[in-house]
């Protein structure tokens, strides 16, 4: 009889946690909800001079070519000049020079086995002197202009466009040389 018992009060002992893990999982069950966050894929391209990566959007206005005794510039090289406007997405420090810097990269091909990668040249329109370092709030857009040293009066320039420093390429554009009078 004493086996009895003690087999009956271990059923009935198992049979009470059935019963009570079956509660919580159904009650689990019927308020956990599903969730399943949709992350929007990000969109990185460079074209139709417009240059998208998660946190800037840089749009090219304007370029021009010049040769080195129509700019007040050091160099005795002719320039390539990219007229732009930076536009901060995020609350990130981000100006106008390192943001342009972070996505491209210029490149004159020549008569050498070797990849031709231009230099940067100085600032021309003084307007930008003040503003091309300063802060772009977020969602805001400031106009600025970056140059290059040319190579030569032929040969386009290809502008390559990354996702950011050391990042990988998100296209390239070709800009013919034609010099402004």
């Amino acid at each position: 009889m004493k086996k009895i018992s003690s087999v009956l009060l271990c059923l009935a002992g198992i049979s009470i946690l059935t019963a009570c893990s079956n509660n919580t999982n159904s009650k689990n069950n019927s308020s956990k909800k599903s969730v399943v966050k949709v992350k929007k894929q990000q969109k990185y391209y460079f074209k139709n001079n417009v240059a998208e990566i998660h946190d800037l959007k840089i749009e090219i206005t304007k370029v021009e070519v010049k040769n080195a005794d129509q700019t007040n510039s050091y160099s005795d090289k002719p320039l390539i000049i990219f007229h732009y406007k930076v536009t901060n997405k995020t609350n990130k420090d981000i100006d106008p020079i390192s943001a342009w810097q972070a996505v491209f990269t210029a490149y004159q091909d020549n008569d050498a086995n070797s990849v031709n990668k231009l230099e940067i040249g100085s600032t021309i329109d003084e307007q930008y002197l003040d503003t091309q370092s300063e802060k772009i709030k977020k969602n805001g857009t400031v106009k600025n202009e970056s140059t290059y040293e040319l190579t030569d009066m032929k040969t386009p320039v290809k502008l390559q466009a990354t996702k950011g420093y050391d990042g990988s390429k998100i296209g390239s554009q070709t800009y013919k040389i034609e010099q402004q009078q």
